[in-house]
């Protein structure tokens, strides 16, 4: 029998229960993966709380996972059982098995662990199309990234210093501050001893910054578009501190400032767009370019107090659960 974390109402964490599940077999042109480490991200919350709209009338929660194929269905080429694979969708991840379309499959190299891979394709896909297509960096410019020590930020501070681009973080305490500085940020702001406003103007000689890449949202949105330089733009790719719901188009007036509201599945929406991307994620953490972090792990069946802590904002790099 294979089992699920299902929520049968929005809510807390509490609504999470671990339940038992039927799974068909794969139908055509469908693969039946078992996974052995999920991915938890902040937009498993916003689904879990009502924020984003369930796919149905119960949310099996979870955006990312690494398995093994168990079996695939009529039409499927290139995937064999045995076959290590991940994947990122919407929904759905946390389960100990799921059947998917094949399409939606990656394939993992040996250079990645199933861990690995689980904690990255959300997370690491996020990162490529931020700096290479919501706004494509080129060596030379300053990037203010906001939550520098979560999974993405950790990501993005590596991948920014390795392109040559000047990469500015903001995070929570000590603790993190130093964990983003060792993860390619030349300075990381303490948002909770200060206005991190004035020390970008003042680390940027008050030019301000080229773009920034904000994933908090409500508590920093004002602050990012004071940061940035006359037309800049400003990237909004979550909001784990609440919605941006006074933002206006006339608040870009004030420099002429650029937006963008970007979703990761936009920018894998064709199986060749999936794979080429995940192909160049994989060849940088191969080449150390990347070296993700997992700071913590929780059983799957756990998955309540792994929000628990994400949303408490207790956790560093990446979360894995673990079936």
């Amino acid at each position: 029998m294979e089992h699920a974390i299902i929520a049968r109402a929005p809510g807390g964490p509490d609504v999470l229960d671990w339940a038992a599940i039927d799974l068909p077999a794969p139908g055509a042109g469908e693969v039946l993966v078992r996974h052995t480490a999920v991915g938890l991200n902040f937009i498993d919350t916003y689904f879990r709380s009502g924020l984003y709209p369930w796919p149905g009338d119960t949310l099996i929660p979870g955006g990312e996972a690494a398995g093994v194929v168990e079996a695939v269905g009529a039409g499927v080429a290139g995937l064999n059982p045995g076959d290590r694979v991940a994947y990122t969708t919407p929904n759905g991840a946390c389960a100990t098995a799921r059947v998917l379309p094949a399409d939606r499959l990656v394939p993992l190299p040996d250079t990645v662990s199933d861990e690995v891979a689980a904690s990255v394709m959300l997370k690491g896909l996020t990162a490529h199309y931020l700096i290479h297509s919501s706004f494509a960096v080129n060596a030379g410019q300053t990037i203010l990234v906001h939550a520098a020590a979560g999974g993405v930020g950790l990501l993005l501070g590596q991948w920014l210093a390795a392109k040559g681009v000047r990469a500015i973080g903001t995070a929570g305490g000590p603790d993190k501050v130093a964990l983003a500085l060792d993860h390619g940020y030349e300075t990381v702001i303490d948002y909770r001893a200060g206005d991190f406003v004035q020390i970008v103007l003042d680390a940027t000689g008050g030019k301000g910054v080229d773009c920034v890449y904000d994933s908090v949202g409500r508590d920093t949105w004002r602050g990012s578009l004071a940061c940035l330089r006359k037309r800049g733009m400003f990237v909004s790719f979550g909001q784990s501190s609440g919605t941006l719901d006074d933002f206006r188009i006339s608040d870009l007036a004030s420099g002429s400032f650029s937006a963008n509201r970007p979703v990761l599945f936009d920018y894998v929406a064709t199986a060749e767009e999936l794979r080429s991307r995940a192909a160049e994620l994989f060849e940088a953490i191969a080449k150390g370019v990347l070296t993700p972090r997992i700071g913590q792990r929780f059983a799957l069946r756990d998955t309540a107090p792994a929000h628990r802590a994400l949303e408490g904002r207790q956790t560093t790099g990446a979360t894995v659960l673990i079936p």
